[in-house]
């Protein structure tokens, strides 16, 4: 049963047989009803301002704000919005836009503000990402790697060549059987920071029921190689195994056009030709809950599962990729949802069935002259898992801690995984305080070697 005021349809609470995945994707598709009608609601507002109608304009602005406290909630607990909270909100705001249509607000005089309004947050969002890409410039030319963690990765980079129970001890690591073995849980971590990597794996493991049952697969470059491994090596975390690789093991990847740590995640099922299932994490990220839950998710045949990110944002592919150019206009909807790269569950039987990698290449080599996308790993993620990307719940997910300082806390404490995505990374002086303290219980201060660096 549904109660529907003309064009916008408040859904029933499900039955209580409906499972998880359902409630969820009713949550999703009616918290974008919501979205567009408080986008509405904004022209109206513009437009009564314009008119000198401020009366109007404060009430519509009023109704706007519940409505965006009600998809917060929502977001927060990752439940469906329900009837009865939703009932009155909507109904006072649909009668407020009809209020505004009887001004002889008309439709042309609407669409006209709205593109008006597009355009501005157009030239708003050139404009941020201008500011960004030059904050972006500085924290990596002035902060980029502090002088403790070099002075670390050199510490550690004497350690393997003076201490041969090390090098040993990597042999036999590499011959492991757990490192093969799918009926442990497999994780990608690809990283040059090493105090980084180990916070991901200590809190990990640090959040997991059976770490023992845990296995981390890490890449980095030749230059960190043996400081990564003899890290490591040197310390245990839990009982898990963790595995350092160089990306020059890779020659037929150094062969290709790409020699970037960040898009060797493409080549995962190369990397490991004999696992079935894996997680990815970025380098800057915390996990606070138990990930192996993730391994039975069911992606219903698709490849890759992702947080999206367009619920609430203009996070579409029309942000990412140049649909002025035929070969993206005539293959791909500009509307389609974002998602996002840093805590992904991979399953590599359906990657190879689908050939993802050679799509990723495909694109890569439409994309040479930089006319579809301008930089990154997203953007031909997006294109090379169009298709068989499978949503996952919210609360997997929590990204924005290097740049939004006004995320909500209830959603940062239900997160699995915390994000730092953003330039102000916790391992840098310019880390947003509020969420530094996130990392930070991950850090073991105490150790020697990293207590010799910071006091240095």
């Amino acid at each position: 049963m549904t109660y529907q005021d003309k064009s916008l349809a408040i859904e029933e609470p499900p039955n209580e047989s409906f499972n998880f995945t359902h409630e969820l994707l009713s949550s999703t598709s009616f918290a974008r009803q919501l979205v567009d009608q408080v986008t509405l609601a904004k022209a109206y507002i513009i437009i009564a301002k314009e008119h000198n109608n401020l009366q109007l304009a404060w009430e519509l602005s009023s109704q706007v704000r519940n409505h965006q406290k009600l998809l917060s909630q929502a977001a927060v607990s990752g439940k469906l919005i329900m009837l009865e909270e939703a009932r009155p909100l909507v109904t006072r705001l649909s009668r407020l836009i009809y209020k505004a249509q009887d001004c002889h607000y008309d439709i042309s005089t609407t669409i006209t503000t709205l593109k008006n309004h597009a355009l501005a947050l157009e030239e708003r969002a050139k404009a941020a990402v201008v500011q960004s890409t030059e904050f972006g410039r500085l924290a990596s030319e002035e902060a980029s790697l502090p002088k403790s963690l070099h002075c670390l990765n050199m510490k550690l980079t004497e350690e393997w060549f003076q201490n041969p129970t090390i090098r040993r001890h990597k042999n036999e690591y590499r011959k492991s059987p757990r490192l093969v073995d799918n009926n442990l849980y497999h994780f990608c971590i690809f990283s040059d920071n090493i105090i980084a990597t180990s916070v991901v794996v200590n809190s990990t493991v640090s959040s997991a029921d059976h770490p023992q049952q845990l296995v981390f697969h890490v890449v980095t470059n030749k230059i960190n190689y043996w400081a990564m491994t003899s890290w490591f090596l040197l310390n245990d975390y839990k009982g898990c195994t963790v595995e350092v690789r160089s990306i020059e093991e890779f020659s037929w990847f150094n062969a290709k056009f790409v020699s970037s740590l960040n898009y060797l995640l493409f080549y995962i099922p190369q990397i490991h030709p004999s696992l079935e299932k894996v997680v990815l994490l970025d380098d800057d990220v915390v996990v606070q809950k138990d990930l192996t839950p993730l391994f039975s998710i069911e992606l219903h045949g698709n490849v890759i599962g992702a947080v999206e990110t367009c619920l609430e944002s203009f996070r579409r592919f029309y942000k990412y990729l140049n649909f002025s150019n035929p070969l993206i206009s005539s293959k791909f909807d500009p509307q389609s949802c974002g998602w996002a790269f840093g805590m992904n569950i991979l399953d590599l039987i359906a990657w190879r069935k689908a050939n993802v990698t050679a799509k990723y290449q495909y694109w890569e080599d439409q994309n040479v002259d930089h006319m579809i996308w301008k930089k990154g790993a997203l953007p031909p993620g997006l294109l090379a898992f169009y298709g068989v990307m499978e949503p996952l719940d919210r609360r997997w997910h929590v990204l924005g801690l290097g740049f939004d300082v006004d995320i909500d806390e209830r959603l940062i404490e239900t997160a699995a995984v915390v994000h730092y995505s953003g330039n102000m990374k916790p391992w840098l002086k310019l880390a947003i305080t509020r969420y530094k303290h996130l990392w930070d219980q991950y850090v073991d201060f105490t150790h020697p070697l990293v207590r010799g660096c910071i006091d240095n």
